[in-house]
């Protein structure tokens, strides 16, 4: 069953926890499901919906409207400090990171090729294919290079790279196989190479950049994120947080770059994340119409109106969804890494809590 810390009825072993986590978030005060917008007869059908599964590696759903927290239920002995991997979702906190070091000038433009940002003499294997690519085909997934996630015999997938002390020197070598900005092709490379690129220009990890820039502000203080002994982190996962702070990231976005006042990420770069869609129509592809910025794009309908949303989407049904013209923010965390029922379970809660929305 679930933890609820925003509800009225806890047990009393749970309570004084939960009221001194509750007062403990800096600008996310509660406010009650109904003041939100959302039928509680729904939210607890949800409860059961999620209850009902065998499997026990869902841990947890936090709702943030307008800037408050709506609910935080946690599942199977989860509480709300507990860190969780959020596997690809974490590519699209790159992408955001990204939008700080374009507003630094560390980053001209998405129009910037790859190969401009490194040198021969420090990577003599750079290759200069490299050119050709710019960084709007790596947020796009349409890079060309030869990696796919999917196939692990391609000289660019992850599997081939992310146990080495310095991926970034093997990761520049790979070659194209295909004309960037050709065609849609999911693999790790595209967000590791904007990653490498932070870093490269910033003389930091990235796991440094987004504390400084991201996490401090926003005041998340339990994380990890897998940095090499080169000092080079995993800008395409291996991302741990908690629900709570998973759905602050999209805070983020939903409130146009900032946190409270203070302006995170520049508000047009937001608008870039919100509004880019690239490859849209894929047949392959059921739950999504459209890819860009290295986010999910879909249309949902919400009392009985449609409305644009995107979501970053990690292995094991980890979702960030943030719906723009609501404030919405919906933050669900799962370990059920490698089962595809984790994804369609958790894009299963995504479409009933647009449905409890009144």
């Amino acid at each position: 069953m679930k933890t609820n810390y925003l509800s009225v009825i806890l047990l009393l072993v749970v309570s004084s926890f939960a009221t001194a986590q509750r007062t403990s978030i800096p600008d996310l005060p509660p406010v009650s499901v109904e003041e939100a917008g959302f039928s509680q007869d729904s939210l607890d059908a949800l409860d059961r919906y999620i209850d009902s599964h065998e499997q026990n590696d869902f841990r947890g759903l936090t709702i943030i409207k307008d800037h408050k927290v709506v609910i935080e239920y946690f599942y199977n002995n989860t509480e709300r400090a507990d860190i969780i991997d959020i596997r690809s979702a974490g590519k699209s906190l790159t992408a955001l990171l990204l939008g700080i070091a374009i507003e630094d000038g560390l980053v001209k433009d998405i129009e910037q090729n790859v190969y401009s940002f490194f040198s021969k003499e420090k990577y003599p294997q750079l290759n200069e294919e490299l050119k050709e690519v710019k960084i709007k085909h790596l947020l796009s997934m349409s890079s060309g290079l030869d990696a796919d996630s999917d196939d692990w015999k391609t000289p660019g997938n992850a599997g081939q790279w992310m146990d080495k002390n310095d991926w970034v020197s093997y990761i520049l070598s790979i070659p194209l196989k295909r004309k960037p900005g050709e065609s849609w092709v999911y693999a790790d490379i595209n967000s590791a190479l904007i990653g490498a690129i932070i870093e490269e220009t910033s003389g930091m990890s990235l796991n440094d950049y987004a504390k400084e820039k991201v996490f401090t502000p926003l005041g998340i203080k339990k994380y990890y994120w897998y940095t090499n002994p080169s000092n080079q982190t995993v800008a395409s996962g291996t991302l741990y947080l908690s629900t709570l702070d998973f759905a602050k990231l999209g805070v983020l976005v939903a409130n146009e770059g900032k946190w409270a006042n203070q302006e995170i990420i520049p508000a047009d770069y937001i608008q870039q994340v919100i509004t880019s869609k690239t490859f849209e129509g894929q047949k392959s592809r059921t739950i999504w119409d459209a890819y860009g910025m290295l986010w999910y794009k879909r249309q949902a309908t919400i009392r009985d109106e449609k409305v644009d949303y995107i979501w970053a989407s990690g292995n094991g049904g980890n979702h960030l969804i943030v719906v723009p013209a609501e404030k919405l923010v919906i933050a669900l965390t799962s370990t059920a890494y490698g089962y595809g029922y984790g994804q369609l379970r958790s894009y299963t809660i995504h479409k009933k809590l647009f449905e409890a929305m009144r």
